[in-house]
């Protein structure tokens, strides 16, 4: 199984910045790709951004392009986000999100979320 850990949620001021981390653990698995979602209450939760270990290659929705900005070090397999001129209805629980093969197959991971509120 794997285990992911986030933290660096919190409140910050509009405009202000945030990084988000998540760590995966557990034993012999291969992370394929992590990502961040993030949901408000009565709304289904929705893709921020996603980075494929083997290529580089991210996805933005978009309306987080050209503020936040995913990156990994897979060598710790930790997913981060980096935060930038952020907005009230950025405001939201971010959840890490991962998938992994593990022996012979592939299961998808989530983690415990973190608040991230956005108001002066």
């Amino acid at each position: 199984q794997v285990q992911l850990v986030e933290s660096g949620g919190g409140l910050v001021q509009p405009g202000g910045s945030l990084r988000l981390s998540c760590a995966a653990s557990g034993s012999s698995f291969r992370i394929n790709f992590m990502a961040w979602y993030r949901q408000v209450p009565g709304k289904a939760r929705e893709l921020v951004a996603r980075i494929f270990s083997s290529s580089d290659k991210t996805t933005y929705a978009d309306s987080v392009k050209g503020r936040f900005t995913i990156s990994r070090d897979n060598a710790e397999n930790t997913v981060y986000l980096q935060m930038n001129s952020l907005l009230p209805e950025d405001t939201a629980v971010y959840y890490c999100n991962a998938e992994a093969v593990v022996g012979i197959r592939t299961f998808n991971y989530w983690g415990q979320g973190t608040q991230v509120t956005v108001s002066s």
